[in-house]
Formats: C-alpha cells, structure tokens, sequence
C-alpha cells in the first residue's frame, strides 16, 4: 500500500469527519521491519515512528538519526520501570503508561532529568485478562493520580479487542478523554484508522499498510 495511499486515505477520512488535514498525526509502526523498508520511508520525508520495544529502537535510530533530522519517536509497546530512564532519553512520546509503579517511576526520572515525553495512559477498554491497560472504571482515577505527579498526560490509548467493532471502544475512550480534559487520542491502526480519526483520534499508528507485512521469523 504505502505511505502516499495511506496519507491519501487519512486525508479523506478528515475530509469525511469534518477535521481539518493536520489534526491528526501518522505515527509510521517501524517495529520488526527491515532497516531498508524504514530507510524508504524516511526517504518520503516521513519522519513520526512507532517502535513497541526500547532495546529495539536503542539499536536501529541512533543511526538513522545521523542520516536524517527531525525524527520524532513514540513508544507504543509496554513499558518496564527497569527500562524507563532509556525510553525517556530516546522517545518523545510514550503511548503505554499503564500502572502506578511505572507513573511513580516517570516522575522521578523526569524530576532528575528535568525533562518529560508526552505521555499517554493505556486503557484496556475491551477488559480483556490479556491485555495492558487500565480498566475503564479506573482511569479517572489513574489520571488524577498522574497529574498529581505533575506528568504532562496529553491523551488516551486503546487497542480493541480484534473480534469487536472498534468503533464502540474509539468512542468510549473518546468520552473518556473529554471527561478528564485531555485532547489526546492515541487510536487506529492499519484496519481500522478511518473509523478512529471519525471518532476525532489525534494519533494512529500505522505499521504493515506503510512497509508491508511483517516477517516475524
């Protein structure tokens, strides 16, 4: 598919919710993907990426960003406390904060480090035993507690369980984020973006429809 079509399709899809073209952000999933697939993507001028793991990510950009300016990077994956401080040397937004321990640990880092990324808390709306996040009857709870933590909380995250219409759940964690006072949604990825930029997402994340599929082996 690649990025121009999925650009063009984001394009549309604000057209179609009455959102203006800049109100929502790619981020481009580069998790797993060869060092050549990111490099094209780059080569586009592109230059908003996803990565799921920090060991991943410390090992690919810092050369890529030698070659390329203006790389913003966003964690997407689940994040462990012992790896906070790297992440929050490299990212400049962390989508997946999830729990007390892992806020607790942000603050302090961001109080000797004098620095913060955007940070985003990771809803379970599904409710799913497998599955990050916090439950949907807790997360005025967690966000108050953050901000008490004076972390800079820009938004919300949602992955929908795969078997239901992600429609319902971008919605809830859309009435979510507005009852707490945050402009932030982190939604849609490469099957469903459309539908979550209709439900007023402000950051999809898009990896296979941009590179391809992912080889895995």
């Amino acid at each position: 598919m690649g990025l121009s079509e999925i650009r063009a399709r984001m394009d549309k899809a604000c057209a179609a919710a009455g959102r203006a073209l800049g109100d929502v952000e790619l981020i481009a999933v580069s998790k797993v993907q060869p060092e050549d697939r990111v490099a094209a993507v780059l080569d586009q001028g592109h230059r908003v990426f996803g990565e799921n793991r920090v060991q991943e990510a410390a090992g690919r950009w810092p050369a890529f960003q030698e070659r390329y300016s203006g790389i913003i990077l966003h964690l997407i994956g689940p994040l462990q406390s012992n790896k906070a401080r790297q992440a929050m040397e490299m990212f400049q937004a962390i989508h997946s904060v999830d729990r007390p321990k892992i806020a607790q640990a942000i603050a302090r880092l961001a109080q000797e480090m004098g620095h913060c990324p955007d940070l985003f808390v990771q809803v379970n709306t599904g409710e799913e035993p497998q599955k990050a996040g916090v439950l949907p009857g807790d997360v005025d709870g967690f966000v108050a507690d953050c901000r008490a933590l004076d972390l800079p909380v820009k938004g919300l995250m949602c992955i929908p369980p795969v078997e239901e219409e992600p429609s319902l759940h971008f919605a809830l964690l859309a009435k979510m984020a507005a009852r707490n006072g945050l402009s932030g949604l982190s939604m849609g990825m490469s099957g469903d973006f459309e539908r979550a930029i209709a439900q007023g997402a402000t950051h999809i994340r898009v990896g296979s429809a941009i590179f391809g599929e992912r080889d895995y082996g």
